[in-house]
């Protein structure tokens, strides 16, 4: 259960704070829910990983379909030298996915060291 609260808590706020501030906030908003939703910290890196893969991911696609793909088939052919926006789809998930799950478990190693100080 903590699992799923602390998936839909870093996507919703991800997507939150990710409207006024810079794409890196995902990173505050991944190290921020372990602090405060105790798990262990490979389901804290899951977590994040998971919900920033699915929201990147999602927004990237419900991007890209509102002009049938044809800027991400263009940027793809630069990038990736392959026509597949669905590729690119899936690199920028794992982007973000990546930036997100490492800071989750970072926010929960870090949690675990002050609460065995004090």
């Amino acid at each position: 259960m903590k699992f799923i609260i602390s998936l839909i808590l870093i996507a919703l706020l991800s997507f939150a704070f990710s409207l006024y501030l810079p794409w890196w906030s995902i990173a505050i908003v991944s190290f921020g829910v372990p602090l405060v939703i105790w798990q262990k910290p490979y389901l804290d890196f899951i977590a994040g990983f998971a919900a920033l893969f699915l929201l990147w991911g999602g927004l990237a696609w419900y991007t890209s379909s509102a002009n049938n793909h044809l800027l991400a088939e263009k940027i793809a052919v630069l990038v990736i030298n392959k026509n597949s926006p669905l590729t690119l789809i899936t690199i920028t998930a794992l982007a973000g996915a990546l930036v997100a799950g490492l800071s989750a478990l970072t926010g929960s190693l870090l949690r675990g060291i002050i609460w065995k100080k004090a």
